[in-house]
């Protein structure tokens, strides 16, 4: 059939909804005449302001899946997206209750993974693979569908406003305008597990500074005591000297907009593998990524600028939140190895 309104169910978490983007990209090739919108968390949603393949974005209510069992909640799912004439949804997480929202909207075409029990609520239910980059998991699915697939690496647009707001975000916490900057991302919304330390974190910023470059701490609210902790930590290392500069921290002080805006204006990032690692190489940033728990193979940036840095242990990817032993395959990661990473990126 031809798509004409389509409504694309978006993943929950930034890395993912970054790693959607090709997929994206696909749709919008194969209906270039469609209406295309997006439906996303209220965390989520501002990405898809910098995606130009995206007509419109709906935000979803925020509320968890649990709430199904109370009628009210069962009243009002599907609501955000009902009433817009979706004549197709194509639901990008696995779960049932992307399937139940787009069926209560009663959307004549629901097509996705047959995962989580769902096929039934499904009109196009495709078995999901196994052993892919998330990219290629969410590229499949469009495949599968009976659309080419185009490129791989996720990509967003920056426009000037949001360069600017990134600008007057870095000045406004310190940046003289002119310093090369390296953008440090220490937080990560899946575990502690995932988290280079952040003492080695503050170490790489001190050996960035002798090579005159200025860091700038970016994450979330849930980043924002580990950003602190990191600043606190580059102060007590750094000893250059009264005139010394801290470390920039915009830890929860910038939407996604202004934090793209932000990572034009830095020569790399160094980031343990989390959403703002996605998102900056989609904006065009060279990113040097740390992975521990979690498998390269599936979620490691996507282009040739990119660089990952692991150690070698028998228990990973051991893919947990938290390290049930000592946490080797993180502290077993030089600041050394990192920082001539980082280097070859600058």
């Amino acid at each position: 059939m031809a798509l004409q309104r389509l409504v694309i169910l978006a993943p929950n978490w930034l890395g993912d909804a970054v790693m959607a983007l090709p997929a994206i990209a696909d749709l919008r090739r194969a209906a270039p005449q469609a209406s295309i919108a997006v439906a996303a968390r209220p965390a989520i949603a501002p990405l898809f302001r910098l995606v130009p393949d995206v007509n419109e974005t709906i935000v979803l209510d925020s509320g968890r899946p649990e709430g199904l069992r109370y009628g009210l909640r069962w009243r009002s799912l599907g609501a955000e997206i009902a009433n817009h004439n979706f004549d197709t949804a194509v639901l990008l997480p696995n779960s049932a209750h992307a399937a139940l929202t787009a069926l209560r909207a009663a959307i004549p075409e629901r097509w996705g993974y047959a995962t989580d029990w769902r096929g039934p609520l499904l009109t196009r239910a495709i078995a999901p693979p196994s052993g892919l980059h998330q990219v290629d998991y969410y590229q499949h699915l469009v495949h599968a569908l009976g659309f080419p697939n185009g490129p791989v690496e996720p990509r967003v647009a920056v426009p000037d406003a949001a360069r600017e707001g990134g600008r007057r975000a870095l000045i406004g916490a310190g940046w003289d305008g002119q310093s090369p900057l390296v953008a440090l991302a220490p937080g990560a919304a899946y575990g502690g597990a995932k988290k280079w330390p952040p003492e080695s974190f503050a170490e790489l910023a001190v050996a960035l500074a002798t090579d005159g470059v200025r860091c700038v701490l970016i994450g979330a609210a849930a980043d924002a005591e580990t950003c602190r902790f990191v600043a606190r930590a580059f102060q007590a290392r750094d000893d250059r000297g009264p005139e010394r500069a801290a470390l920039l921290n915009l830890a929860d002080r910038t939407d996604l907009p202004t934090l793209a805006g932000v990572l034009t204006h830095c020569r790399a990032l160094v980031s343990n593998d989390s959403g703002a690692m996605h998102f900056a190489a989609a904006a065009g940033v060279a990113v040097t990524a740390v992975f521990g728990p979690t498998d390269e193979h599936a979620t490691r940036p996507m282009g040739d600028a990119h660089v990952v840095v692991s150690h070698r242990v028998w228990c990973r990817p051991c893919m947990l939140r938290e390290c049930p032993l000592d946490h080797r395959c993180m502290r077993g990661i030089g600041v050394g190895r990192v920082l001539d990473a980082a280097r070859r990126n600058l």
